[in-house]
């Protein structure tokens, strides 16, 4: 039977998952930068905000983690993260939030064990589980360069923040219509300019652009965690579309962290015939299928 542990420090939730999170450090891409992103900011006594924050590893019977989760998302519903862990610490997990009152609106993660913990969950509380987005993960293996448009990309600087968080927080209603899907998911809900320019710090914001000097795309990134750098978002405003401008941008920083001895890795939506087009062409390969529920 697999045991529980809660974690409201995520420093001591890294000093006790970090043995899994590196085994498998794409699969753990999103709570590895994560969590270190919240370590970061406690460091720098930025605000925690008013919603939830802890993290929580599963152990087996000899006391090994055996699957991890967080529940850190600014956005609502404030849905739990999850990755793959036994069914029965996916099912404890459940009731344990059941048990905690502790009102949870949505599981995202790995498949299966984000529907266990939501089904769980809904039999608990005698509600219902609806699918809000297909996600997929994806790894770079063999980078296949597509031929550049006119222009260049080049690290944005701190005169770009402005446009840059204009385009972050235009992504997701970009990305939704192209997947038909109605509305967003308000991942980007609350990302603010200091966020934007604190990854801008980091050098993990990049523009093209075009012969005239004009900026006419965005490629984002996380810094890497145990070798990994997970890319993301792109955005191609409407009017450029179409020119191969995700492509060499996606490209071109993959390259970069791929010299730098990096792994890459992104999530499309699985819905979005582009996004899934482009970056197998560029040589991305599936990893896991992954999956938002709402439970209400």
């Amino acid at each position: 039977m697999s045991s529980l542990e809660f974690y409201d420090d995520p420093s001591a939730f890294l000093d006790a998952a970090e043995p899994h999170l590196a085994a498998d450090p794409v699969l753990t891409t999103v709570i590895a930068s994560v969590t270190r992103r919240h370590v970061s900011d406690d460091a720098q006594g930025r605000p925690r905000g008013e919603h939830p924050r802890w993290w929580v590893a599963a152990r087996d019977a000899a006391g090994a983690v055996v699957g991890v989760a967080m529940r850190t998302a600014p956005f609502e519903p404030h849905p739990v993260y999850a990755l793959p862990m036994p069914d029965d610490a996916a099912r404890a997990l459940a009731r344990a939030l059941h048990d905690r009152e502790e009102p949870v609106g949505g599981i995202n993660g790995a498949l299966p064990t984000a529907q266990v913990i939501a089904d769980e969950l809904a039999l608990l509380r005698g509600q219902r589980v609806r699918v809000q987005e297909h996600t997929r993960l994806f790894e770079l293996g063999e980078l296949v360069a597509p031929p550049a448009p006119p222009g260049a990309l080049r690290v944005a600087t701190a005169a770009d923040a402005e446009l840059a968080l204009a385009w972050f927080l235009a992504f997701e209603s970009a990305a939704a219509e192209q997947a038909g899907r109605p509305g967003t998911h308000g991942m980007l809900d609350g990302f603010t300019l200091e966020d934007l320019r604190a990854r801008i710090d980091d050098g993990v914001i990049w523009f093209w652009e075009d012969e005239a000097g004009d900026r006419v795309h965005l490629t984002g990134a996380n810094p890497p965690a145990y070798g990994v750098a997970r890319v993301g978002p792109v955005y191609t405003p409407t009017a450029q579309r179409g020119r191969g401008y995700a492509s060499a941008a996606v490209a071109q920083v993959s390259r970069q962290y791929v010299e730098q001895g990096v792994r890459v890795c992104l999530f499309t939506d699985q819905a979005n015939p582009t996004s899934n087009a482009i970056y197998q062409a560029l040589g991305y390969r599936a990893v896991v299928d992954m999956v938002n529920l709402l439970v209400g």
